[in-house]
């Protein structure tokens, strides 16, 4: 009896150290805002495990800087006329947001429909989400190309990143959403 206890705690030992050495840190651990940074004007409060954007114009960033990764999260849109994004590789400058770096819109009329980088928009294949509906999305970035997969289907990808490092962060621009899962998986 003991032999078997032993080798089911094994196992399961064997299985939480796999799933740690996975290599996906979480971003957000659904209790407060521990890693992150309000720039400019952010209103944001943490309930019921999701981070709910409240109002304002500025942004939340992550306090580190990242160069290749996979970003995965899920976003729901709670105003009509919702705009919002999530900026990749930006610095810390600019207000009411980074003055340089990527943004993919989060926007009614085109979820990750444009890729704004300050000096061009891609425009991209556009889809539309309803309010109170999550969104998964996960944001590969590798050396200068980045693709969007929206929904676990692919939405676009382009090969124009100028920036080899930079912030990620959450553009607020006073419409009211919720985020989960909010994950990063750095690359080599």
């Amino acid at each position: 009896m003991k032999t078997i206890i032993a080798t089911i705690t094994l196992t399961f030992a064997l299985f939480a150290q796999a799933a740690e050495d996975d290599g996906w840190v979480s971003l957000f651990n659904g209790k407060d805002l521990s890693g992150w940074i309000k720039m400019n004007d952010v209103q944001c409060e943490v309930n019921n495990g999701l981070l709910k954007i409240v109002k304002g114009m500025g942004w939340l960033c992550y306090d580190k800087e990242f160069k290749d990764f996979i970003l995965e999260l899920e976003w729901r849109a709670l105003d009509e006329q919702y705009d919002s994004g999530i900026f990749i590789r930006c610095g810390k400058e600019g207000k009411p947001w980074p003055i340089d770096g990527w943004q993919i819109n989060l926007r009614y009329s085109a979820i990750g429909g444009l890729v704004r980088g300050y000096k061009n928009m891609v425009p991209a294949e556009t889809s539309k989400q309803p309010l109170n509906k999550w969104v998964k999305m996960r944001i590969e970035v590798k050396g200068k190309k980045v693709s969007l997969t929206i929904n676990d289907e692919p939405n676009w990808e382009f090969n124009e990143l100028d920036r080899d490092s930079g912030y990620i962060g959450i553009q607020i621009e006073n419409k009211v959403f919720e985020f989960r899962n909010i994950r990063i998986k750095e690359l080599k």
